[in-house]
């Protein structure tokens, strides 16, 4: 009866310990963790999973082994987060490109063998994003985070500011597909060729706006050409 409650005690304290520590490592990681998980959030999350478990149970090991297992995990975790953050090469490498599914009235099928996602995993998904019809798809896109980016044809696009006289002004109110030419003071060569333009036409842009390229977080570049930059 002792040895049962002595080791009810130890595992409420090693519960204790590693909730504790988890609290921390979680904190320290951000929210970031709590949001939808990209393939490195997802091993680093089910491995954090798996120590806390054996930290508790495992009565025959010292918990100060746990203890330190997490914190190795949340630095990695962390260094990783601040790496990806720093510098967007490392994070296409790490969380990877978004994919187009499908594009002008038809689905890239290299991109969803590439992906291991059916037509209907697809369908699923845009149904869920309130488009049941296929006609009024624009453009599909899988993100690195797992959901589905769907932007629907413009004349199907509904606004919220009621009717515009000015033809210019309609036309700039409905939503395109975008593309990120400069992340980060980086000129991104795949987003580039997504969006058929050139470093000569980049560069001209900034030259027009009285930028270099370096001190530029974000430049995009919508359907009608307008270009914002931040």
């Amino acid at each position: 009866m002792n040895t049962k409650n002595g080791d009810f005690m130890q595992i409420l304290v090693r519960s204790i310990l590693v909730f504790v520590m988890l609290f921390i490592v979680t904190k320290f990681l951000g929210k970031k963790q709590l949001q939808h998980l990209t393939m490195y959030d997802y091993v680093i999350g089910i491995t954090i999973g798996s120590i806390a478990a054996d930290g508790i149970i495992s009565v025959d090991l010292p918990v100060t082994n746990a203890l330190l297992a997490l914190v190795i995990f949340g630095v990695i975790g962390y260094g990783i987060s601040y790496l990806t953050y720093k510098d967007h090469d490392v994070l296409e490498t790490v969380d990877g490109q978004p994919v187009i599914l499908f594009q002008d009235g038809k689905f890239n099928k290299s991109n969803l063998a590439k992906t291991k996602f059916s037509v209907a995993k697809v369908l699923e998904y845009c149904r869920l994003k309130g488009c049941f019809d296929l006609a009024q798809l624009d453009c599909a896109i899988l993100e690195p985070s797992g959901g589905l980016s769907v932007l629907l044809k413009t004349n199907y696009q509904s606004s919220t500011t009621g009717e515009f006289k000015n033809t210019n002004l309609k036309k700039s109110s409905k939503q395109t597909l975008c593309y990120d030419l400069i992340i980060d003071g980086k000129i991104d060569i795949s987003e580039l060729k997504r969006a058929k333009k050139t470093k000569t036409w980049v560069k001209e842009i900034l030259k027009q706006n009285n930028k270099k390229c370096e001190n530029v977080l974000l430049l995009s570049v919508n359907g009608y050409d307008e270009v914002t930059i931040y």
